[in-house]
């Protein structure tokens, strides 16, 4: 069976997601890894039965450091895949060069690259806002996009609705994209 290491950074809302619908299923979730201690996704992840690494960057004197760290604990599983699922952190080519890796970003790239996508997209005077699963490289945001996915917003939009539409999409984007990457073998 294919296994995966999900990077996560907050709520863990996708990770677990994940665990629910590709674990033992379509692959082995072997591991979780944070780079806050304090995530609340840490404790949401145990209750599935999946370890969580925690990384703290604030710890590390550099990028680079941290990234070396992160690398060496990810090829420690030997993970077929890793996914960032909400993980907030800058990667340097220490990690971008040595791992295999796709994100989940809440905008239609290359549009809103960077944090806070989902309020500069709702923002904006784009009729269409979704979500993108793309290959991790150096710049930010900036890989070959994988899969996309895209809603019309409505004349009431609001920016709470307009979240919940983009998590809705999250929450099938990324397995199924995550699915069809590990059975082609891409």
């Amino acid at each position: 069976m294919k296994k995966i290491v999900i990077l996560f950074s907050g709520q863990g809302s996708n990770l677990l997601n994940l665990i629910d619908q590709l674990h033992m299923r379509h692959c082995e979730v072997v591991a979780a890894i944070t780079n806050r201690p304090d995530a609340p996704g840490i404790e949401k992840a145990g209750q599935q039965g999946i370890h969580v690494d925690i990384i703290d960057h604030t710890h590390f004197t550099s990028r680079e450091a941290f990234d070396g760290e992160l690398v060496r604990q990810i090829n420690a599983y030997k993970p077929d895949l890793v996914v960032m699922a909400g993980f907030m952190r800058i990667l340097t080519p220490v990690f971008t060069q040595s791992v295999k890796a796709i994100n989940l970003h809440p905008s239609l790239l290359p549009l809103f690259k960077g944090a806070k996508a989902i309020e500069r997209s709702f923002e904006s005077d784009k009729a269409d806002g979704g979500v993108s699963v793309h290959w991790v490289s150096q710049e930010l945001d900036g890989g070959a996009v994988i899969d996309q996915r895209s809603f019309t917003r409505s004349e009431d939009e609001t920016l709470e609705s307009f979240t919940l539409k983009i998590r809705k999409i999250e929450h099938t984007l990324l397995p199924e994209t995550i699915i069809t990457l590990l059975s082609s073998d891409k």
